[in-house]
């Protein structure tokens, strides 16, 4: 199948371009920054997603990953304009097999930057909205409500000793999810999962259970 991942230059994104890959897909990834993945299976366009004039002519996508976003840094355009722009384009034809949104926590809780907690919460609407349109192809659309993930994105807390014990203490499972295992969840609900559809999961290792958000 191919596969289009946004923001696959690192972090969530690359992790589970790298997925596709590994079980033999072949990915489109799309980013503001350089490719940072070598594969025969793999193409890298560099693309803003807040700008429709750079988005490349493509086969027709099987899967698309909607995980390009920001944090604190026009979140709106980014993280919801950008996704909803990106589905459009790529996401809603007949021959789709399933639409994932990265979301966030932040969404059960609206434990965030007000911007960020915004942009996320309208994803997971916007997912809904999706997964009624694609549903008569048979195709699904979720969202994915991550926690903490181990980025270089969140190094400002993880390598803060007194912010990130704080952190542990709010979250029963004691750790952060690592990059393969979010890429793990990407690749269950798009290519195993063929009746979930609407949903947004939450995966945070209960944080959630003990809102607060803690950063530097």
């Amino acid at each position: 199948m191919h596969i289009l991942v946004t923001g696959s230059a690192r972090g969530i994104g690359k992790a589970i371009a790298e997925k596709f890959l590994a079980e033999g897909h072949r990915v489109s990834g799309f980013d503001i920054n350089p490719g940072t993945i070598k594969d025969k299976n793999y193409a890298h366009y560099i693309v803003d997603v807040r700008k429709k004039s750079m988005y490349p002519k493509l086969d027709p996508v099987d899967i698309l990953v909607n995980n390009a976003g920001v944090q604190n840094a026009d979140d709106i355009g980014v993280n919801l304009k950008g996704t909803i722009d990106i589905t459009e384009e790529y996401g809603i034809h007949p021959d789709i097999k399933a639409v994932l949104m990265i979301g966030s926590a932040c969404v059960h809780t609206g434990s965030e930057f007000p911007e960020y907690a915004a942009s996320k919460g309208g994803m997971v609407t916007y997912s809904k909205n999706v997964a009624l349109r694609i549903a008569p192809f048979g195709a699904t659309c979720n969202s994915l409500d991550f926690g903490g993930v181990i980025t270089e994105l969140n190094a400002p807390v993880i390598d803060d000793e007194e912010l990130w014990n704080e952190i542990m203490e709010l979250t029963p499972l004691k750790r952060w999810m690592s990059v393969e295992e979010a890429a793990d969840w990407a690749y269950f609900m798009t290519v195993t999962n063929r009746f979930c559809t609407g949903q947004n999961i939450l995966i945070d290792g209960l944080e959630a259970g003990n809102a607060h958000f803690v950063w530097k």
